[in-house]
């Protein structure tokens, strides 16, 4: 058990991990934030996902960094910054709201490479 979790939720780094980490926490206080302006409460299970969600992004960032990565490749991309600056939150947000989703592909990935690696 300790391996898979090794190989799963110990594999990205652990710079990679916080950075992200601390990312998807300022989001989602600042759609709490929101959410707690308006005049009903928040219910339990908005609390549990917000949580699962927090703690998964990392690895939903790491998918979809990776498949953006293969896809632009090493090639560079002159734009408004406004643009990329809309276009980057829109990214960060649809990985922390499917964050329960789009993370577990990214885990299996992370095992796969990590018992890969250690056969070779």
């Amino acid at each position: 058990m300790n391996e898979l979790l090794a190989k799963t939720l110990g594999g990205l780094s652990k710079e990679y991990y916080i950075r992200q980490f601390l990312f998807g926490l300022a989001l989602s206080v600042s759609l709490l934030f929101l959410f707690m302006q308006g005049e009903g409460e928040v219910l339990w299970y908005v609390w549990i996902l917000g949580i699962v969600n927090i703690s998964l992004y990392p690895y939903s960032r790491f998918v979809y960094e990776s498949i953006a990565n293969f896809i632009v490749g090493d090639n560079i991309f002159f734009a408004n910054i406004v643009v990329i600056f809309f276009v980057k939150i829109i990214t960060m947000l649809i990985c922390l709201y499917f964050a329960w989703v789009i993370a577990p592909i990214g885990l299996a990935y992370l095992y796969y490479y990590h018992n890969k690696k250690q056969n070779q």
